[in-house]
């Protein structure tokens, strides 16, 4: 009879030799070791099928998706290599690659291009819902920025072929990379089916924050996405406003510019045909500074006619290729004059920095210039200022980030800022165009422009009539500047006068003082020629 508790000699126990030969297993599958807590804690699978884990389990034993993977690191290269060729079109602009507007948005899709490639190969091996949702996302918004470019005339004429295959590129890339996610998820399901037996449906710590990593730089991309979408869409609008005045093709063909006149040409007792007003704006476009008081001037009879231009970059016209000087724009307002039948003499009215391009342009039509006015005009010596390598820094940081257009979308819903104040208004700085024209002349004043300016002060006829108004508060505040209004009065021999007009801003005519001074020392002007 058997003792509930099992017999002395142990030889009914076999539950004990099954733990014994237990041990005896693991042990032989340790390698003679004691088992530990790195020892496995089930028997290894001798159904044919490999662990999920096994590194021997992924989507690259197939050739389809190792082709995909070398084909996106190609995308990459190729995407790169036009990205590079974009940032130097900046500075210097490459036979046949000029765009007429600013080109920071071919750049701006170029760089989006580049981070959504980078995404896809990063995170080439770990495909989610997610991603290939947010890479939908990014695709639909990149296509409507393609139709938009290629149906509004204005926007694809600025962006040229240059940001036509930009925009083009990045929507192909953008589809190619959620096409490559779903094969890539359908290749590691066939291998999981092929070496598990079953597809894996979990996910581990490291593929989670894969997962997360993926989904917030794509999360990055649709918000920039977005905004160059909207702020694409504000272009549109901007671009069914006509200009006052005519676009003419300068450089040979390679851009456009804006000139206008007003009122008709006036002859006088003896038959000498009575000088035209020639404006030159100074820091901002003239429609938003000096089309006011002189306007005014046209309307009280103080002049017979004006005409007036939008320098390259500036209001409604085109960017000039890349280096860009005074000297230049000069010339291209001489050919867009001709080219429109507009002939002198001319009463050449600049302020600010638009001292130096009227200046320039004087001294190269010396025998068509009957007079010369300077407001607050900027010296050759102060360009160093312009120049400066920090505020080229500043220019070029912005420029690179205007195409997201923050600044101008909040002005459009948020302070009524319309199409009018974008293109010429107090909006204008924010635009592209505006920033690269700014660069452009940031780029070579202190070399170029300088050199130019230098010249023409030696070509300068000495005989031309000269009218110098300064602002009052920037003389009293910097006596820099006092001593350069006063050498800008010896430019000519035959100064008619310098008015230091008190309390009158830089934009001298803001002050009722200072536009009632400019609109008499203009009509002196006009009378003495």
């Amino acid at each position: 009879m058997v003792s509930l508790w099992g017999s002395k000699n142990g030889e009914d126990r076999p539950e004990g030799g099954a733990e014994e030969r237990s041990r005896e297993q693991s042990r032989r599958e340790a390698g003679g070791r004691e088992p530990d807590e790195r020892s496995r804690l089930l028997p290894p699978r001798n159904d044919g099928y490999l662990d999920p884990d096994d590194p021997a389990v992924s989507p690259y034993n197939l050739w389809s998706v190792r082709a995909l993977r070398y084909l996106c690191v190609l995308f990459l290269i190729i995407t790169f290599l036009w990205w590079v060729l974009l940032l130097v079109s900046m500075f210097v602009s490459p036979p046949m690659m000029h765009s007429r507007g600013s080109g920071f948005f071919d750049f701006s899709y170029a760089t989006l291009t580049v981070g959504n490639l980078l995404v896809a190969l990063l995170f080439f091996s770990t495909p989610s819902k997610p991603m290939e949702w947010e890479g939908l996302i990014v695709t639909f918004f990149l296509l409507i920025d393609m139709i938009i470019i290629l149906a509004v005339g204005r926007i694809r004429v600025e962006e040229g072929w240059v940001g036509i295959a930009s925009v083009i590129w990045a929507t192909l890339m953008a589809l190619s990379n959620v096409l490559t996610d779903r094969v890539v998820a359908w290749g590691k399901k066939e291998e999981e089916e092929r070496l598990t037996g079953r597809e894996e449906t979990r996910r581990s710590l490291r593929e989670w924050c894969a997962v997360l990593a993926a989904s917030t730089f794509m999360g990055i991309l649709i918000v920039v996405t977005i905004l160059l979408t909207a702020t694409l869409i504000l272009r549109a609008r901007d671009a069914s406003v006509a200009p006052p005045g005519n676009l003419y093709y300068v450089d040979g063909r390679k851009y456009q510019l804006h000139l206008g006149c007003v009122g008709e040409i006036t002859y006088d007792s003896k038959g000498n045909k009575i000088p035209t007003v020639l404006l030159e704006g100074g820091e901002n476009p003239v429609e938003d500074t000096m089309d006011d008081w002189i306007y005014d001037a046209y309307n009280n009879g103080t002049i017979d006619r004006y005409c007036y231009y939008d320098r390259p970059g500036l209001a409604w016209s085109d960017n000039a290729p890349s280096p860009h000087s005074a000297g230049m724009t000069s010339d291209a307002l001489s050919e867009a004059l001709a080219i429109a039948g507009e002939e002198g003499p001319w009463i050449v009215v600049s302020a600010g920095v638009g001292g130096i391009y009227s200046r320039i342009f004087s001294s190269r039509q010396k025998g068509e210039i009957a007079g010369m006015m300077l407001i607050d005009a900027l010296h050759e010596d102060l360009l160093h200022e312009i120049g400066s390598p920090a505020r080229g820094f500043i220019l070029w940081a912005r420029g690179i980030i205007s195409p997201l257009g923050y600044d101008r979308l909040i002005g459009a819903i948020g302070k009524g800022r319309t199409a009018q104040d974008r293109i010429y208004g107090r909006s204008a700085y924010q635009g592209g165009k505006f920033i690269k024209a700014k660069l452009q002349e940031n780029l070579v004043a202190n070399s170029l422009t300088k050199n130019e300016v230098s010249q023409a002060r030696n070509i300068q006829d000495d005989r031309t009539p000269l009218v110098v108004v300064s602002s009052g508060i920037n003389v009293r505040k910097d006596s820099q500047w006092e001593r350069k209004q006063r050498d800008l009065s010896t430019i000519t021999q035959n100064l008619i006068s310098w008015d230091i007009v008190n309390a009158a801003p830089h934009e001298v005519w803001r002050s009722l003082e200072g536009r009632r001074i400019l609109e008499k020392r203009l009509g002196e002007l006009v009378r003495k020629s």
